[in-house]
């Protein structure tokens, strides 16, 4: 099931960029952390409020981001 429901943007909250559930914490900050190669266990016990399924959006907002089509000129 998707978990993107839990992804928001508001002009009012980091600038517009994509977050957490309101929460203030940019799927970008999740994605770095992932990266840098913290756990989701980790991230979980640095930042209490966030949920598992948090971090699964944050993934699933990632890779459908990624995910364009191919434009080819004929």
């Amino acid at each position: 099931m998707s978990q993107l429901h839990r992804i928001t943007a508001s002009p009012d909250i980091c600038g517009g960029r994509p977050c957490i559930r309101n929460l203030r914490i940019r799927v970008t900050d999740v994605l770095d952390m992932l990266a840098s190669g913290a756990s989701r266990e980790e991230i979980l016990d640095s930042y209490p409020y966030l949920e598992p399924e948090d971090i699964t959006a944050t993934l699933e907002y990632a890779a459908r981001q990624s995910d364009h089509p191919v434009l080819r000129v004929a």
